[in-house]
C-alpha cells in the first residue's frame, strides 16, 4: 500500500505493508536515527514527533499516518545541538542510545509547555528510559535547555 506523509517537511511516498510500523519504514529508508530498543513502546528509543507530539514509532502503523507530519532528529538539527550540549555538560549522555528520543521529547516539551514544572517535565519524559545515567543529570540538562531563549 502506498502511504504519503511529510518527513521533516518533505512529502514522501512509501510502499508499505499494512502491518508495518513507522520505525520499520523509516529505518528501511535510511533514517537510522530512529532507534529500535524494546519494540514494545516502553523504552522511548524510537521516539519521533507526529504532528508535533512525541510518539513511539514502534507502535504507530505507517498506514495510519497518511498526510501527517513526522519529525525526526534530522528535522530539528539546531535545537538538537543545543540539547546535546546541555546533556554533555551534565554527563547525561553516557552511551547516547536514548539521546535522540530524549531530544525530540524535550524539543516538543519546550514548544508545547511554557515554564513547565518539574512534575510536567517528568510527565513528558516518562516514556524515555536511560540505562546508563541517572535521571537527575537529565533533569538538570533539560532545565538548562528550557531556560534558553
Amino acid at each position: 500500500m502506498l502511504v504519503k506523509f511529510y518527513l521533516n517537511d518533505t512529502l514522501v511516498s512509501y510502499d508499505v505493508r499494512p502491518d508495518e510500523y513507522l520505525s520499520e519504514t523509516l529505518r528501511s529508508h535510511g533514517i537510522k536515527s530512529v532507534k529500535v530498543g524494546c519494540n514494545e513502546s516502553t523504552c522511548g528509543s524510537c521516539t519521533l514527533l507526529l504532528e508535533g507530539k512525541p510518539v513511539m514509532s514502534c507502535s504507530v502503523l505507517t498506514a495510519s499516518i497518511e498526510n501527517k507530519h513526522v519529525t525526526t532528529i534530522e528535522g530539528i538539527q539546531e535545537e538538537a545541538a543545543k540539547i546535546a550540549y546541555h546533556f554533555a555538560e551534565e554527563g547525561a549522555d553516557q552511551c547516547g542510545f536514548c539521546n535522540v528520543g530524549y531530544a525530540l521529547v524535550v524539543y516538543a516539551l519546550k514548544k508545547n509547555i511554557k515554564n513547565p514544572t518539574d512534575e510536567q517535565i517528568n510527565d513528558y519524559i516518562v516514556g524515555n528510559l536511560c540505562r546508563c545515567s541517572g535521571l537527575h543529570s537529565q533533569l538538570k540538562a533539560i532545565k538548562a535547555y528550557l531556560k534558553e531563549e
